[in-house]
């Protein structure tokens, strides 16, 4: 689907999305530019279950902490 015919159908294509469980493939000037589906909710239980099975890595806080002092802070206008 076109770029524009997404642009001009937007509520329609956003209602059989949800209702339907349809994908549209948007395209602009004959390339693929994003895909329009439903959205894959994670339940808390499926959460809690990934992190259960995931072992702590002791090294990750200093990982975190050797790329912090890696950072340059910068004033933003």
């Amino acid at each position: 689907m076109s770029a524009t015919e997404a642009s001009r159908s937007f509520a329609d294509l956003l209602d059989a999305v949800e209702h339907r469980g349809e994908t549209f493939v948007i395209v602009r000037r004959g390339k693929v530019i994003a895909q329009l589906e439903p959205a894959h909710v994670a339940s808390g239980a499926r959460v809690k279950d990934v992190l259960r099975r995931h072992r702590i890595d002791p090294a990750w806080s200093e990982d975190v902490d050797a790329l912090r002092s890696q950072l340059v802070t910068e004033e933003r206008f």
